[in-house]
């Protein structure tokens, strides 16, 4: 049993097809279009790719493919590229005073790292501070060591006091720029020497006698400008073997650890009496001292260019 319009379609298809119809002709077209519009669809769908996929974040794109969403190539600048493609004027990266290298190993331009024979080099960087300075001072005096203070220029025109209290105690004196500038070495060699020459000024309106042969680069950034302006100042440059990263306040044991695993003879070891919370590189001081000269000469870097 059909229902009423089921009958009346049948009826009228039938009626369409009947032979000798007038209807058949116009059916046929009909059909005919109807394929056409459907084919038409199909391959219009096939040329349209698929939509993105939106994450929960937002963020729509292919999850496999090397670019997310439509986030520009990053492009680098004209500087950028050239340090890309071989600018090997400082090391890659620098800490504080970290320790570093660039891929040739060669990255002190003749800069010193060692003392030259079996004597240790104590070098305290960053100062003079008024509340770590003479923490350190104290703990060098009671075992009788002397040091290296590379000093900050604007910090030794703060407190000239600490300046005369280092030279009073027998400690060698090293020019560390005057505010601890780290690209110090990419700047004209005009600029450099202004900087070194301020410097060296603020340490002698304190401690006028004072001979100040060594020169150290914040950041360890050396450059063939930065060597060559202090060699041509008098001034030899002073790099490092030891670095504890005392910078980076580790804490007092891992400090010393580092420092006892590390020193051998003509090391020159790295630390800072200022520019930061300094209390565990005090308190390492006296954590090592007692092992440090029992094993090696400490002494402080001498004053005498050779």
């Amino acid at each position: 049993m059909t229902n009423g319009g089921g009958t009346w379609r049948s009826g009228w298809l039938r009626g369409l097809l009947r032979p000798g119809s007038t209807g058949r002709a116009a059916a046929i077209a009909v059909l005919v279009v109807a394929a056409l519009l459907g084919s038409a669809y199909a391959l219009g769908r096939s040329l349209i790719p698929d939509r993105p996929r939106q994450s929960a974040t937002g963020v729509t794109g292919d999850p496999n493919s090397s670019r997310y969403a439509d986030q520009p190539p990053i492009v680098p600048t004209e500087t950028e590229q050239s340090d890309q493609d071989g600018d090997r004027s400082a090391p890659p990266s620098a800490g504080q005073d970290g320790s570093t290298s660039d891929a040739n190993g060669d990255s002190l331009f003749g800069a010193h790292s060692t003392t030259g024979d079996k004597r240790v080099a104590l070098t305290f960087d960053d100062g003079p501070d008024p509340q770590y300075t003479p923490q350190v001072l104290n703990a060098l005096r009671e075992f009788g060591v002397r040091a290296t203070f590379c000093v900050v220029g604007e910090m030794a025109q703060s407190h000239p006091d600490l300046v005369r209290a280092i030279v009073a105690d027998g400690h060698t004196l090293c020019n560390h720029s005057w505010n601890h500038d780290v690209t110090l070495g990419k700047r004209s060699p005009d600029v450099i020497r202004a900087d070194l020459l301020r410097t060296n000024e603020a340490i002698r309106a304190a401690a006028p006698d004072a001979p100040i042969v060594w020169y150290r680069q914040p950041g360890g950034a050396w450059t063939y400008p930065v060597v060559s302006v202090a060699n041509a100042l008098g001034m030899t440059p002073l790099h490092w073997t030891v670095d504890p990263a005392d910078w980076e306040a580790p804490g007092a044991a891992r400090i010393a650890a580092t420092v006892t695993s590390q020193i051998e003879p003509g090391s020159v070891v790295l630390m800072h009496d200022a520019g930061g919370n300094r209390q565990g590189t005090v308190e390492a001081l006296w954590q090592l001292l007692p092992e440090l000269t029992a094993r090696f000469e400490l002494e402080a870097l001498p004053t005498d260019r050779t």
